[in-house]
């Protein structure tokens, strides 16, 4: 997973960079910025060198689209990674002293606040111009549109799913072949696993003390029952549902039978899926980018809500133009390559990677391993809710989330509606 599993180290660098963004919003007015000049459909391709800043878990994918970006075009993308803990930083320095480079990728959760700030220039007419916009991921469109103006385009998706060892599976009596249909089906799976008492094995695991992760594989159970997590202006919480609450009594189950791998409960995000790929755990909500790393036969599937369904948390990083750039046309050509199917497919997909585009879901590549047209399929099914104090709210050490979590789960579970309260009371700040 990149996006929310290693943010509990950054509050420093967030207050750094909000900050300066605070101060260039100040200057600027707000608001998404306009492109400086007029973009062909296809952009600018005259041998100019295009600078690009991403975060270091996206480091494979970003040379590998530069790589090939490069090899074929007249302009070069010089890649710049930034080690994660910075980055947030890094930007917000550069945006106040008018520093960015031509394109920088953003974490999907900060992309409405950056948007807002004016960090990225308006691109709606050349999204508008491509004849596959409805297939685009619509989490990540959304997340970068403002006044109705759209600012980013997806970069790369990292999605939670439902993976589950077939071996152990098979150990315990279970259909290998067959997921869980709801969550009372993979609570049951769990406790199976578990009653095989092998060492160290456990049913399955997650990450109590990391909002970040709980955010990326709970949230959707509530969706795939039709619910919601947020309100559509992002400032209410509805963490508080009936479906919510059968979510976490699942888990406390769970937790109390013991069919829960006890490091869960104090796991901040670094080692949250440590178990799972050494193959010691049944099952587990798992960041889908992980499968080309599983060594062992897994089972992929939606995550399931308490009635059934499958969801997904279309997560990740989407990419824009900067304010400060002077060749917006020439990085304009860049992202225009980057959704062609050349580089969704022949790039991304090639390397097992998702792709953004709901119409190149099923390729020559995801063909070959049934799994991956799964991932692809749930991806056009997932959401990417989005708040402007979504990082406070949920990602934040000692996050009003959390509490609810860690007394729904690991409490009596009767402070659900107050924590709930706390929650939206971050939200609507």
């Amino acid at each position: 997973m990149t996006v929310f599993t290693r943010r509990t180290r950054r509050l420093a660098a967030v207050a750094v960079a909000g900050a300066l963004a605070i101060t260039l919003a100040a200057c600027s007015g707000g608001g998404g910025s306009s492109a400086p000049q007029s973009i062909s459909k296809d952009g600018t391709d005259d041998g100019s060198k295009i600078t690009l800043w991403t975060r270091a878990p996206l480091e494979k994918q970003a040379k590998l689209l530069v790589e090939a970006y490069n090899d074929s075009h007249k302009n070069q993308v010089e890649l710049t990674v930034v080690p994660n803990d910075d980055y947030v930083a890094k930007v917000g320095a550069a945006a106040g002293s008018g520093g960015l480079p031509d394109l920088f990728a953003a974490d999907i959760v900060y992309v409405p606040n950056w948007v807002k700030q004016g960090l990225f220039q308006d691109i709606s007419s050349q999204i508008d111009g491509l004849s596959y916009k409805d297939s685009i991921n619509k989490g990540h469109l959304k997340a970068g549109t403002a006044d109705g103006k759209e600012h980013v385009l997806p970069f790369v998706l990292d999605l939670s799913m439902m993976f589950w060892n077939k071996e152990l599976f098979k150990e315990a009596g279970l259909d290998p072949e067959k997921a869980p249909a709801n969550l009372e089906e993979y609570a049951d799976a769990a406790k199976k696993v578990q009653a095989l008492n092998k060492p160290d094995t456990y049913g399955t695991a997650t990450g109590l003390a990391c909002g970040g992760c709980l955010v990326f594989t709970w949230f959707p159970s509530v969706w795939a029952d039709g619910q919601q997590v947020m309100n559509d202006e992002g400032t209410k919480s509805l963490l508080d549902s009936d479906t919510a609450k059968g979510v976490y009594s699942t888990w406390q189950d769970m937790w109390k039978a013991g069919a829960v791998l006890p490091a869960s409960k104090d796991e901040t995000g670094p080692t949250w899926t440590a178990a799972f790929t050494e193959g010691k755990v049944g099952v587990m909500m798992y960041p889908a980018t992980l499968l080309s790393s599983t060594t062992f036969n897994v089972g992929v599937a939606g995550i399931p809500g308490p009635k059934g369904g499958g969801s997904t948390f279309v997560g990740g990083d989407g990419i824009g133009i900067s304010k400060d750039s002077k060749k917006s046309a020439q990085a304009w050509n860049f992202l225009n390559w980057m959704m062609s199917e050349d580089a969704q497919v022949g790039v991304l997909a090639k390397d097992n990677d998702v792709v953004s585009r709901s119409d190149l879901a099923t390729n020559q590549y995801s063909e070959k391993d049934p799994r991956l047209v799964t991932i692809n399929e749930v991806a056009g099914k997932g959401e990417t809710p989005f708040s402007l104090n979504f990082q406070e709210a949920f990602n934040a050490p000692n996050s009003p989330w959390l509490t609810l979590i860690r007394n729904a789960v690991l409490g009596d579970g009767n402070s659900v509606d107050a924590d709930n309260k706390e929650i939206t009371s971050v939200l609507s700040q």
